[in-house]
């Protein structure tokens, strides 16, 4: 007898996510592009670099990387907490192209949102998109988040959001 699959599950990063986390963002680049800033050549380039380097920054506590892992290893999304400092952190997150419509961003950002308190010590949380990305918009009010005005994200146009934990 085997146990259902429950899902994708959230990981803190490590070193071995590499492999799928690379190829979860190769996979999806043109389609983030569409919404959010093309990550560009070099980061693809020097990814081995560029993951060991966030692998260094998490040790450190100023950021937390989480990834969505599905049946078999591969990569459904990114959850992330950066820049924490004084009880808050900035939240951050993209879910594969193929994984959308699924419910797995509200989920995987309310799963983020109680590790930001049990496990992280935090109080807040903010977070911003474009106004061209209604997908992001309705996960972050889904979430509880309040949107507190306009912003520009890399030139474009967007919400600010704010949660209190």
């Amino acid at each position: 007898m085997t146990t259902p699959s429950t899902g994708p599950e959230l990981q803190l990063l490590r070193p071995d996510h590499a492999p799928a986390l690379l190829s979860f963002e190769e996979a999806n680049r043109a389609y983030f592009a569409a919404v959010v800033p093309d990550r560009g050549d070099a980061y693809f380039r020097d990814f081995e670099a560029r993951h060991a380097a966030l692998l260094a920054e998490q040790a450190t506590g100023d950021c937390f990387f989480h990834v969505l892992v599905g049946d078999g290893g591969e990569i459904l999304g990114r959850v992330n907490l950066v820049d924490v400092a004084d009880g808050g952190a900035e939240l951050g997150y993209r879910i594969a192209e193929k994984a959308t419509g699924r419910g797995l961003a509200t989920r995987a950002v309310r799963q983020v949102c109680d590790l930001a308190v049990t496990a992280y010590g935090l109080t807040g949380l903010r977070a911003g998109t474009t106004f061209d990305n209604p997908g992001s918009h309705a996960v972050l009010l889904r979430t509880g988040f309040v949107p507190g005005g306009e912003i520009r994200l890399d030139g474009r146009r967007g919400t600010r959001y704010s949660l209190a934990l």
